[in-house]
């Protein structure tokens, strides 16, 4: 993203703020005006004192400066404070929700370390950037540009050695303010992959353990660490060479305008409370030179920061056809599988069917289901089996709308997906994932995070459903205690899942092989719910182990990203030879239909 475009970012944050941007201005400006006429009523003084007049009146204007200059200094700070604190928080608000709006494929394609740091470091980057340091660029070349012109009111020729002087820094600047912004911007770049990389090594600290692979893995994030401390240690000595350059440009043009001065006071061309005058402006110069360069910096590390948040802003939506971004689509009496004024549902159609179904995970990769046509009844077991990469996981993907078709169509109720919203079909489904990742929070929150409404007596019921009562009655707190710090085991964090999905009472219930962690008498217990949701509703399972599907009432059998066989345990034994091996494989060819 170009310069331009980053500047939109930025101003796409501060726009709201308007007001307060004009406020701050005018603040910042005034502040200015009343450190720019400091000399010129010091020089009122001293020329007070060489008359014998009065010092009355310029000392009072003095301290009157020095008052009102310290509220507007102080409005200021809080204004613009403010100012920035409320842009980083829209900042992230916007991230996060973006975040969680976005396609899964577009989300689950970049490390989440890194998306994490772009929606907490990032957003920080912009407070100054969007806030200040625009008004800090106005008001810098204000000062600058009033300090020299009452320079040149009060001795042109000392004006001039000391715009001579200025020159040069100004030119040394232009120079390496572009190679700091750019070894920052490299900098926070390899703190965003530092973010990813260790995020994801913490999620499997067990296995880098147990692979003994701690000091390698520390070497690989510290390999991003490395470089981004080289490029910052870069960006701090281009600034140590700017200040450097600043500073002792000034203080050559304050020694040139000694010399200079003490020559045309010698001469009678200049007075003495003029050159004192002029050399408090020189002193003065440091000011709105370092607040340029300052402004200038935090504004260059503000455009690489938005060129990251970004990338975020431009994650794809899930986008709902006009009109249909309901959140229930639930038919019966009083419901339309649309809303209000949509048509009725096809209750004697299948409660979700694919048909022709081919669907990729992103532009040029081959496709992980091809031409793939299935049916779920409105109850049922259907059970999904296959070798790895067979497809299996992508169809549960399609049916919750994680990923979308490329050809063919998927529908609910008889209707065509693209005429649901995406809140609408998953407010039919409830979805128990392979990995069982915990929400965070506690039990409670867990349990109630699909359907907050349920009472005390249904969550006793699921908990009791999937043999968890006495372990949720050995933990400090019951339900309420945090998940983050209790001892929870795979299985258990399983049947955790598999109780908010069926506290949530869905219509079609999708288990990706939601017993792979359970012992045989806690399966068998699960195996007892999943037998009497699919006597009151639909179960679409995907499983590994046969004892998860030996009773379901239609098994698909799924190789290379098609439907090759489907039918009964009994059927498929007999007539598939793919089945058969699975079971082989899994050493249960001795089950039979019970």
């Amino acid at each position: 993203m170009n310069a331009p475009e980053s500047l939109r970012v930025l101003w796409s944050y501060a726009r709201p703020h308007r007001r307060s941007l004009a406020g701050g201005l005018a603040l910042a400006l005034a502040a200015s005006a009343l450190g720019l006429a400091t000399p010129m009523v010091t020089k009122w003084v001293l020329d007070a004192l060489g008359e014998g007049a009065s010092l009355r009146g310029p000392v009072l204007a003095l301290l009157g400066l020095l008052v009102l200059g310290a509220v507007l200094y102080c409005v200021q700070w809080i204004l613009l404070g403010t100012l920035g604190e409320r842009v980083v928080l829209e900042a992230r608000d916007r991230m996060v929700r973006r975040l969680f709006h976005a396609t899964v494929p577009a989300v689950t394609r970049r490390p989440p370390g890194e998306l994490v740091s772009r929606a907490v470091s990032d957003t920080v980057l912009l407070r100054e950037a969007a806030s200040s340091s625009v008004i800090g660029l106005i008001n810098g070349v204000v000062m600058l540009v009033g300090t020299l012109v009452l320079m040149s009111v009060l001795d042109l020729v000392l004006f001039g050695t000391t715009v001579a002087a200025v020159l040069v820094v100004v030119v040394l600047f232009a120079a390496l303010m572009p190679k700091i912004a750019k070894a920052q911007e490299r900098a926070q770049e390899h703190v965003g992959r530092v973010g990813g990389t260790l995020e994801g090594a913490l999620r499997a600290i067990r296995t880098v353990k147990a692979g003994g692979a701690e000091d390698r893995q520390a070497e690989r994030i510290a390999v991003d660490a490395r470089t981004s401390a080289r490029y910052g240690i870069r960006s701090v000595r281009l600034e140590a060479a700017v200040w450097t350059i600043a500073w002792t440009g000034i203080q050559l043009a304050v020694i040139l305008v000694l010399g200079v001065g003490a020559w045309r006071i010698g001469e009678g061309h200049l007075e003495v409370s003029s050159l004192i005058a002029f050399l408090l402006y020189a002193f003065g110069l440091m000011e709105p030179i370092t607040e340029l360069s300052q402004n200038l910096t935090a504004l260059q590390s503000g455009i690489a920061a938005a060129e990251r948040i970004r990338a975020v802003e431009e994650l794809p939506l899930e986008e709902d056809a006009p009109g249909r971004a309901g959140g229930d689509a639930r038919s019966g009496p009083g419901r339309s599988a649309y809303g209000p004024h949509g048509p009725r549902a096809d209750r004697d159609a299948p409660v979700l069917e694919l048909r022709g179904v081919t669907a990729a995970y992103g532009p040029g990769q081959e496709p992980a289901v091809r031409d793939l046509s299935l049916a779920v009844p409105r109850r049922g077991h259907v059970a999904i089996v296959g070798p790895s990469g067979a497809g299996k996981t992508t169809v549960l993907s399609l049916l919750l709308r994680f990923l979308e078709p490329q050809r063919g169509e998927l529908l609910l109720d008889g209707v065509p997906f693209a005429e649901h919203g995406h809140a609408a079909v998953r407010s039919r489904l409830a979805y128990v994932e392979q990995d069982t990742p915990v929400v965070p929070g506690t039990v409670r929150d867990n349990l109630l995070f699909s359907r907050p409404d349920a009472g005390e007596d249904e969550l006793a019921r699921v908990l009791a459903d999937v043999r968890l009562t006495e372990k949720v009655a050995s933990m400090d707190e019951g339900l309420d205690t945090e998940l983050s710090t209790a001892a929870v085991s795979g299985g258990e964090r399983q049947r955790i899942a598999l109780a908010r999905a069926l506290l949530r009472r869905p219509d079609v219930l999708l288990l990706d092989e939601a017993t792979a962690q359970l012992d045989a008498l806690t399966e068998a217990a699960v195996h007892d719910c999943v037998r009497r949701r699919a006597a009151e509703g639909a179960v679409v399972t995907i499983a590994h182990r046969l004892s998860t599907v030996v009773d379901a009432d239609v098994i698909v059998v799924m190789e290379n990203g098609r439907i090759r066989a489907r039918g009964t345990h009994a059927e498929l034994l007999a007539d598939d030879g793919l089945y058969r091996d699975l079971v082989e494989a899994l050493r249960m060819a001795d089950v039979t239909v019970g």
